[in-house]
């Protein structure tokens, strides 16, 4: 498996589209379905979480310099 979200993300709605439009649940792709998925739903996740981490450490150095930007114009 590809290790970027968009590969990952694109795993996770094939096989969710595959579980869709059975009929009949098919026991035998059901394990290699559900390993992928996991799999693909850990990348997705942490690449997620990485983005996360990176909006908040950028954010967060902007916010801590608006209030004392503000403060100075209140003056």
């Amino acid at each position: 498996m590809k290790h970027t979200f968009k590969d990952a993300y694109g795993v996770l709605q094939q096989h969710a589209q595959t579980l869709r439009e059975q009929t009949e649940p098919n026991i035998d792709d059901l394990l290699t379905i559900v390993t992928e998925s996991v799999a693909a739903y850990k990348v997705c996740q942490t690449r997620i979480d990485a983005v996360e981490k990176a909006l908040e450490k950028a954010l967060g150095g902007a916010q801590e310099g608006a209030p004392a930007h503000e403060e100075q114009e209140g003056r």
